[in-house]
């Protein structure tokens, strides 16, 4: 899942962007440095035409300013292309991370025919035929690998993280993405004050506070980290630290195919179920310390949790930690105003010397799958069916293509930023504690994910008003109890779901939860 946080567009913005983006290309293409046009194939016009939407690695592009302009995918589109001189490959600047945009394309027909997308917000969408599924592809030898070789067997083969990898499939048993690396985050902190203040990584949570009061006394800001991650990553890493005793219970429905590595993952049906249980709401003590731990841990951070700007904070030495993602290496890196070395740790654990539900667990990952790319229904509009559709074969060869060793390599690392999810490609040293981070089990569920964009916009508008002390506890609760029960209602609508068969393992579930503390009411 990419982690980072947009500003929504209004839906008539959101269509005009649309409108632009996708518009066909000018005769005349300007250059960029390095290269290719910014994006755009240098062939005329062609049979098939496949519009890619690259996310991070967009052709022409910088990540940072100073950085010289992106150019590999470029490159592999091109080769592409020789191989397949029936086929144009463009590369288009698009916002898939905004969900207006992406619905209002979808439902028009006019999406690009391969978009990077959070595989979770492709999940929400399944039913609508909108998602071209991969199984049978991925299944199949890659063509673009020599006999013998990963690949030549099975698509999937090639792939570097087998459980993530094949844990993606949808909660249709399908599979829509293919994973062409991996994203994890990580607390980025100052040796030079961690040094002057004799500090090292903590051990738990309690530690991590300790050294945040002696951060503060010291007059530097402790933790740089925004209202979006901490309403993304913080709820999710809390609410998995807490609820981790009792998962067992939680998990009603089995899925041996996405157990593999999303082993007791709550989709949005489960969350219903638990939710008529009385999970999730004020009667809930473990919901609730969620949002208490938050809000204590709020008292290290900058006074605007919206405005400031983190990244520059933490290079010009005035924060000792960062919460960030491993694309920030990259910056770290380059920077010439950066006069510090930097070391990275992961969030500690929670005991129960800052929670009686802390159990000292590792944390989850919360990162995990990066570019995610995914084919939409543009992707079989010569013949409106999967089954017949030569331009949906010309879509997954150039995946193919472009999850091959060579191609993987050139384009995730050109940067320093995410780990490659091929084997036979090498991770750049510097993205090393990312590398290992990236064993750990992952998140019960991901809240911002799971239900419709109405939720997570007012989960993150009355988390930052909760934190800024805009709102009280019980009213930002009541908020939050609310939110849950429409967007509930409104997904066990929309999907018709049946949540009866979860009634069979939630009673042979029983015994167990009779040796457990602090259930809600509801859930004996």
């Amino acid at each position: 899942m990419p982690l980072l946080q947009f500003r929504h567009l209004s839906l008539v913005a959101v269509v005009a962007l649309g409108v632009w983006a996708l518009q066909p290309p000018a005769k005349t293409e300007k250059k960029v440095e390095g290269g290719a046009s910014a994006g755009m194939s240098r062939a005329g016009d062609r049979k098939y035409v496949i519009r890619v939407v690259p996310g991070l690695y967009m052709p022409g592009k910088r990540l940072n300013p100073g950085d010289p302009p992106i150019k590999a995918f470029r490159d592999v589109g091109d080769e592409f292309e020789k191989l397949h001189p029936d086929t144009k490959i463009e590369f288009v600047d698009a916002p898939v991370g905004q969900r207006e945009w992406l619905v209002t394309q979808l439902t028009a027909n006019q999406a690009p025919e391969i978009i990077n997308v959070n595989v979770e917000d492709v999940w929400q969408d399944v039913q609508k035929g909108w998602y071209v599924p991969l199984d049978r592809y991925l299944e199949a030898p890659n063509p673009y690998v020599k006999p013998g070789e990963k690949g030549s067997r099975e698509w999937w083969d090639m792939f570097r993280y087998q459980a993530i990898s094949r844990s993606k499939a949808a909660p249709d048993g399908k599979m829509y993405c293919v994973t062409l690396d991996m994203i994890e985050t990580g607390i980025f902190y100052n040796k030079s004050i961690f040094k002057k203040l004799n500090l090292s990584p903590p051990k738990d949570w309690e530690e991590f506070t300790r050294i945040q009061e002696k951060i503060q006394q010291a007059g530097y800001t402790p933790m740089l980290v925004g209202t979006g991650a901490l309403a993304d990553w913080g709820v999710d890493l809390i609410f998995d630290q807490l609820y981790r005793d009792i998962r067992p219970t939680l998990d009603v429905k089995k899925d041996p195919k996405r157990d593999v590595f999303y082993k007791g993952y709550l989709d949005w049906d489960e969350l219903a179920f638990l939710n008529k249980k009385g999970f999730f709401t004020k009667n809930d003590p473990r919901w609730r310390e969620v949002f208490r731990i938050l809000k204590e841990w709020r008292r290290f951070m900058p006074k605007d949790l919206g405005a400031t700007d983190m990244d520059r904070e933490f290079i010009q030495g005035k924060g000792a930690m960062l919460w960030s993602t491993s694309i920030f290496v990259q910056r770290l890196t380059r920077d010439p105003r950066r006069s510090f070395d930097w070391g990275m740790f992961y969030l500690p654990p929670i005991t129960k010397a800052t929670s009686k539900y802390g159990g000292g667990y590792p944390q989850c990952i919360i990162g995990e799958a990066a570019t995610q790319f995914t084919v939409t229904n543009a992707g079989i509009s010569d013949t409106g069916n999967a089954e017949t559709s030569e331009k949906l074969k010309r879509c997954v060869q150039f995946l193919q293509f472009a999850t091959t060793p060579r191609s993987c390599d050139r384009v995730v690392n050109e940067m320093i930023a995410q780990m490659p999810n091929v084997v036979n490609v090498p991770d750049k040293p510097e993205l090393a504690p990312f590398v290992e981070n990236l064993e750990r089990p992952y998140t019960t569920t991901k809240w911002v994910y799971t239900f419709d964009l109405r939720f997570s916009e007012i989960m993150n508008r009355m988390l930052y008003l909760y934190l800024a002390d805009g709102v009280s506890e019980e009213e930002f609760m009541d908020w939050m109890v609310k939110n849950v029960d429409a967007s509930i209602a409104t997904v066990v609508r929309r999907k018709r779901l049946d949540l009866s068969p979860h009634e069979r393992a939630w009673n042979e579930l029983a015994p167990l939860r009779a040796q457990m503390e602090d259930l809600p009411s509801g859930a004996r």
